[in-house]
């Protein structure tokens, strides 16, 4: 392994550099620092003769909860592109190093690919006189969570969102590099001090090669009771052309849930039917997002492939570029997609959960939460895979 180089993000590399000779991959921790611990880059050398598109670098945050603030892929005739939407890692650590070390860590989903745990989402409880906790129910035991979120307009309602370890140091950080791929391991032996039904030890394990982007986050209940878990991830990706009227998007799913209104953007408990509607985005070869307006829906109900897994697809017509988001374990039940109209990203986040998994618009129903046992675990697990829509059978057939 080597130490010592930094991804930046503003930009691309363009022209005809050269392959570099035989594969190779490294796995470092490199400057600067970010929530107290080193930036992890995974990096490896392009391998091809620069026709087909390759991943080269993930860069990854172990002391704001593994955050993947960067991943950046070799795409024919533009060069080395950065696929997430984040500033400069040394701008990234300016703007999460902000957030006091016992905070909540809002800024985590800002930016890059956050991971979320022990739920994903908005989630809604008793809040306290102070407003800064969220007393939520499950099986008559009862948790304080942050309230650490609340929409823009006037009245809006306080809540918690996107879980608690946004903010989480790594107790112990693993590198591997192999002849073509580099793989890190962070776990986060982490407490739940009353704000969650039990203790946990949380793996994350992202693996980069020339093919694919594989982020893996393992729970293990290690306390004495049982508990809900979610999991989610929340990655903003780039459309390398910058215009979001170049957006096709695909996602594999009958149903999205109807909110309240899109500030609060809390689900009534009510699915509508996304068929011959401008949220149906499951007709082969996808559609295009809905002009000038607001995307942040969780789409439900979905189209599953033999394994239990579902795949959406996001495509850039003007750059001839394609990105795969597939949804490995069969327990992820929804894809929340957000995209503001200004915005040149398109965020899909495959969710274990509903929104407001508690609820009580859901009248019991389930919402994804996954029962954990003391001693047991689950996983989530999400696969990227980048494509040319040009390319005959480089994208595949709807599900």
């Amino acid at each position: 392994m080597t130490a010592g180089f930094l991804v930046t993000t503003s930009g691309c590399k363009k022209g005809g550099d050269a392959a570099g000779g035989a594969p190779s991959a490294t796995a470092t921790q490199a400057w600067p620092e970010i929530g107290t611990q080193k930036v992890i880059v995974l990096k490896r050398s392009r391998t091809g003769d620069g026709s087909h598109p390759e991943f080269l670098s993930a860069t990854l945050a172990p002391g704001r909860g593994m955050n993947v603030l960067q991943i950046t892929a070799w795409l024919p005739g533009k060069g080395e592109v950065p696929l997430l939407a984040t500033p400069s890692i040394e701008d990234a650590a300016k703007a999460l190093n902000v957030d006091a070390p016992d905070g909540p860590g809002n800024s985590s989903f800002s930016m890059g690919g956050a991971i979320l745990f022990p739920y994903a989402n908005r989630l809604t409880g008793t809040l306290s006189a102070n407003k800064q906790t969220e007393t939520v129910t499950w099986q008559d035991s009862t948790a304080q969570v942050p309230a650490n979120w609340h929409g823009k307009n006037p009245g809006a309602k306080v809540l918690a969102m996107h879980g608690m370890l946004l903010n989480a140091h790594a107790d112990a950080v693993d590198l591997n590099a192999l002849s073509d791929s580099a793989t890190a391991k962070a776990t986060y032996h982490w407490k739940a001090n009353g704000r969650w039904f039990s203790n946990n030890d949380v793996v994350i394990e992202a693996t980069l090669d020339a093919d694919s982007f594989t982020l893996m986050v393992q729970a293990i209940n290690t306390g004495g009771d049982p508990e809900p878990v979610g999991i989610g991830w929340h990655p903003y990706f780039r459309l390398p052309s910058g215009n979001r009227a170049n957006a096709r998007l695909y996602v594999p799913a009958m149903a999205r849930a109807v909110v309240n209104n899109y500030d609060d953007v809390l689900p009534t408990g009510k699915l509508a039917k996304v068929q011959g509607t401008p949220y149906d985005f499951s007709v082969d070869g996808g559609a295009p997002l809905p002009p000038g307006q607001l995307v942040d829906d969780a789409f439900m109900q979905l189209m599953r492939n033999a394994d239990g897994g579902a795949t959406c697809l996001l495509e850039d017509t003007a750059a001839d570029y394609g990105m795969r988001v597939e949804a490995i374990s069969p327990r992820i039940r929804s894809f929340q997609v957000y995209s503001p109209p200004t915005m040149s990203y398109v965020a899909i986040e495959p969710q274990f959960n509903y929104a407001d998994p508690f609820g009580a618009e859901w009248n019991g129903e389930d919402t994804g939460m996954v029962t954990v046992e003391p001693g047991r675990d689950v996983i989530w697990k999400t696969r990227l895979e980048i494509f040319q829509p040009s390319q005959a059978n480089a994208a595949p057939a709807a599900q």
